[in-house]
């Protein structure tokens, strides 16, 4: 009799959550965004929440939470309650490459995949007067003089270092890392000369296209970008790992998968849609809208690259 009461109380257990996840959301969902509003990740965010607060007629409210290159955002989103109304939008190298530059206080298993958003790639950047106007030609010269040209990063262990690093060891290049405190920095010293190659996105590039301040030399992607259509992809030239940043959308470990379907979902038929697609086009980013496993799939994939120069990064801590 105790085991047929028990098996009948979980029974009404497992209905009445059921029940309560189809009915999610009841009131305002929270993304936790962890760095400042105006960045790529931010815009993204808010492009994102508003579909999602048209789908399911209900807020979807972004939250910044800033701090140690967003481990603070992503530590209180771990910690947050898996109910389904605290959500995480944030690049997933926040989760793969972080752990390999510095001390960080929670997981990647801490984390349910729920979409990728959008991916950007890099582009390996040249100032005007280096003597170099392809992959190759910049390949030739470099090895003529090991170890006397700089390259300039967003920061230390950020993805343009270490996109910098799969590509300059793919080459068997020899140069010096100046680390900054963002692109817009690298970038004005690329200009003057002061270093000679940056690897940036194509929106951190977009306001230099068309002027003769920098030269563009190759892309890490799979193909060439429809951004950057005269642009090759560094592929063309040599074997080189693919390298982009993904911008997307977590929740806390244990959130319900029903929740975590429903919300997926939506983000796959968002990209199916001329209007999404039309406003993630003039942002300068790629489509994407996985399902939960494409993204846990990539996730596993993107450890694995970074891991393939965790010996080249400063070691946690520095």
């Amino acid at each position: 009799m105790l085991k047929v009461l028990a098996g009948a109380f979980f029974a009404i257990c497992l209905l009445c959550n059921t029940a309560a996840n189809a009915s999610w959301p009841e009131r305002p969902v929270t993304l936790i965004v962890p760095y400042a509003a105006g960045g790529i990740t931010d815009i993204l965010a808010r492009l994102t929440a508003e579909y999602l607060q048209r789908m399911f007629k209900q807020s979807f409210i972004i939250q910044n939470e800033t701090g140690a290159g967003g481990i603070i955002g992503a530590a209180n989103a771990a910690r947050a309650k898996p109910d389904g109304y605290t959500l995480f939008f944030a690049p997933i190298a926040l989760l793969t490459l972080s752990p390999l530059t510095t001390k960080v206080n929670f997981a990647t298993s801490d984390f349910e995949p729920i979409s990728i958003v959008a991916s950007s790639p890099f582009v390996v950047t040249v100032g005007k007067d280096f003597p170099a106007s392809s992959i190759s030609e910049f390949i030739a010269e470099v090895k003529k003089k090991p170890g006397s040209y700089t390259y300039a990063s967003a920061g230390l262990g950020s993805t343009t270092h270490v996109a910098s690093l799969l590509f300059l060891k793919s080459a068997g290049l020899d140069m010096v890392h100046a680390p900054y405190r963002g692109v817009g920095p690298a970038f004005t010293d690329l200009i003057a000369g002061q270093v000679q190659m940056l690897s940036a996105s194509p929106v951190e590039l977009k306001p230099f296209i068309g002027s003769d301040r920098v030269r563009p030399l190759g892309i890490s992607s799979k193909q060439r970008s429809k951004y950057l259509p005269d642009v090759p992809a560094i592929i063309e030239t040599l074997p080189s790992p693919f390298v982009a940043t993904y911008n997307g959308l977590m929740a806390p470990r244990h959130t319900p998968k029903e929740v975590i379907d429903m919300i997926s979902a939506e983000i796959v038929a968002a990209e199916k849609t001329p209007e999404f697609l039309e406003r993630l086009s003039k942002i300068g980013v790629e489509p994407l809208g996985t399902t939960p496993q494409e993204m846990a799939e990539e996730i596993v994939a993107d450890m694995q690259r970074w891991r393939a120069v965790a010996n080249d990064i400063a070691p946690r801590g520095q």
